[in-house]
Parts: C-alpha cells; structure tokens; sequence
C-alpha cells in the first residue's frame, strides 16, 4: 500500500506510545480473519490490544483465533447472536487503551497504519481522524480504486456522508469517552461517528493504510428503497431524531453518498 506525501512536520514527529484498543467483532469470518489479526501483529507500532469478539460463529473461526499465542490478543465469544453494534460495544466497553480503531475481521491494515495515523493526531492534537484507504477483492487483490475524503468534517458533514471507512478511524478515547452504538442492524458505524463527531472534528490523513474487502454475500442492501430503509432508521432509531429530520437527514446523506462516490472514489493507478 503506497501513501500519498505527508506534510514534512507529521514525518518527522515522534510518536508517544500510547496503547491502542483494536476493535474486532466477527462472524463467521474463517476465511479470512488470520490475514487480518496478521495485519495488527505485523503492526511498526506495537502497544496494542486486539480485541476480537466472537458473535456466535458456526466455522472455524474460533480454532483460528485461538491458534495465536499472543497475549495482546483477546477473544471472547458471545452467548447468543447479537449483531454487528453490541458486539462493538462488548469490546469498547472492555477496551483499555487511550487510541481506538476498528477492523472487520476481513479488512486488512498497511503496517505503517498505527505508527502514521497517531503521529498524525499527536502532532496536531487531533482527537478523530480517518485515512484513505484501497478496495480488494475476495482473492486479496486489489481491485482498481481507493476511497479518500474531505480534509476536515464536521457534524454537518457527517450527517450528510457517511465520509470514514470503519478501518480507517482512530479517536482518542481520553478526549471522546465511552461510546455505545445504537442497536440497528445497518450503518451502526455511521451512527457511532454521529456521536464522535459531536466531541471533536474528523481529520483526514491523505494516505492509503488499509484494504477494504469487497464481498459477494455481503449484507450491504442492494434495493434503492432497502438503502433508503436504512438511512432513515440511521436518523430516527440511531441518532434519536423526530420523523421529519429523519427524513430530512436521509435525503441529504443520500445526496452526500451519491456526492462521495463520485468525486473521492478514485481510480488506483499504481496496482
């Protein structure tokens, strides 16, 4: 994964080890959460806690998991099925470090991601940033294009886009405090930046340090009214919100989706 040139005082910063709180939820994610948790442990920047939260897997992900002998990592397994938001919330809840980040247990990270992103936010006291990112395939291979963003947001932005990739945010959990998603089955990481965002403004690092696996399967909605659905259950369910601003705020971050895809998704040359 190449990067895109950094300004030269974030190159030269030296990064304060601080522990950071990897957040993994999984689910039946055996074909490709070793390639991921090998992503964190080939990490430049080692103080971290991988905390990967079982809900309920039927294949072999837990005999994979359970094949590490590191320390770092944690797993734990749910009960019962829960869905996506509250097993992020188990492992926010259990999570120890000052910086959190987020990866699916398909997604993969670039080696450089902790030591650049936190140098990033320690060199201009940023509390919530987020990162470009590459699409790959189901054969890890990459796909052609990357996902960038604006370079600062704020809450109006993030009500009409949903601008971070899930893999590409790191907040300081001192600055943020505690954050519990709201229990909806779509866009429960949207609704977890709508929270953030209140406490402090996203940066983007203009890098790319991660890999976002596209899946056939996936639970991502492929009808316009499904999308639709989803948007506005975003705003009333998620963000507490009147009917009417729900449905004013879905239409926006439809627009803004539409507005994202066409001008930060991007070709990627360099294959």
């Amino acid at each position: 994964m190449e990067s895109r040139e950094s300004p030269r005082h974030i190159q030269a910063f030296f990064c304060m080890t601080e522990l950071v709180s990897v957040i993994m939820p999984t689910y039946n994610c055996g074909r490709f959460i070793r390639e991921s948790i090998n992503s964190v442990l080939t990490q430049t920047y080692t103080d971290w806690e991988l905390l990967i939260v079982d809900d309920c897997s039927t294949d072999d992900t837990e005999s994979i998991v359970r094949s590490y002998n590191d320390s770092r990592i944690r797993y734990t397994r749910n009960e019962e099925n829960l869905g996506a938001a509250l097993t992020r919330n188990k492992a926010l809840k259990n999570a120890k470090g000052r910086y959190i980040a987020f990866l699916d247990s398909d997604d993969v990270w670039a080696p450089e991601k902790f030591k650049r992103q936190i140098a990033f936010m320690q060199a201009n006291n940023y509390a919530f940033t987020y990162h470009d990112y590459i699409e790959i395939d189901e054969a890890s291979q990459s796909i052609g294009r990357y996902v960038s963003g604006k370079k600062r947001l704020r809450p109006f932005d993030m009500k009409c886009c949903c601008w971070p990739g899930c893999l590409s945010v790191m907040y300081d959990a001192q600055k943020i405090g505690l954050i519990q998603i709201p229990d909806i089955k779509k866009n429960n990481d949207s609704a977890l930046w709508l929270q953030v965002i209140q406490k402090a403004d996203c940066y983007l690092l203009p890098e790319k340090l991660a890999k976002y696996r596209r899946r056939t399967g996936s639970i991502t909605p492929t009808s316009v009214w499904q999308k639709i659905g989803w948007h506005y259950i975003l705003f009333h369910e998620g963000a507490k919100m009147n009917p009417l601003a729900s449905v004013f705020w879905m239409c926006m971050n439809i627009i803004g989706n539409s507005y994202k895809k066409l001008f930060y998704v991007k070709r990627y040359e360099t294959i």
